[in-house]
């Protein structure tokens, strides 16, 4: 029990160095033609749990209904209960910042036009998932990393009502919608 505890606090300090270099880092960008054809969720289900509000963005931004994928992170998770949701959790934490789930693997396997970070607090899974996700444009809140997103809304959490009416305002001044 000992063991398992320091080796999770190694894991820990291994992708929090891993995460620091990829902030420090410039960020790859990928050669997509604008517009908004796909788009990732990345959300914590623990402050917002009704991921069904993405599938929303589908009428938004003309979009095939499985052009939006959602993962979901939870601090603990049982595996025997059924989720609506992909779910990953700080168990799923490997060395130098691996991610050791199927969900997250299958998520992260695809390229996105946007990317979509719904979490407001600094968590190291959530940080690994969003700078390994790749995406044209990512979007989150004030209180995370500026360096984790391009397009920074300072709007409460818990109203996606005007998330989506501010992320629509300024993917237009971009033309991007």
């Amino acid at each position: 029990m000992f063991l398992k505890g320091l080796k999770d606090k190694f894991k820990y300090k291994s992708g929090l160095k891993f995460l620091k270099e990829e902030l420090d880092n410039p960020q790859q960008v990928l050669k997509r033609g604008k517009g908004i054809k796909s788009l990732g969720c990345i959300v914590d289900l623990d402050k917002f749990d009704d991921t069904n509000k993405f599938f929303e963005f589908v009428d938004e931004f003309a979009l095939r209904p499985q052009a939006v994928k959602i993962i979901g992170y939870k601090d603990y998770y049982d595996k025997n209960s059924p989720y609506a949701t992909p779910i990953f959790s700080d168990k799923d934490l490997g060395w130098n910042g691996a991610i050791e789930n199927s969900y997250a693997l299958e998520f992260l396997s695809r390229e996105y036009d946007l990317l979509i970070n719904y979490f407001t607090e600094e968590n190291l899974l959530l940080q690994l998932m969003s700078i390994k996700t790749r995406a044209r444009i990512r979007v989150g809140f004030e209180e995370v990393d500026e360096k984790l997103n391009d397009i920074i809304l300072k709007t409460p959490m818990d109203d996606f009502k005007t998330f989506k009416k501010e992320l629509q305002k300024y993917l237009v001044v971009l033309n991007e919608v």
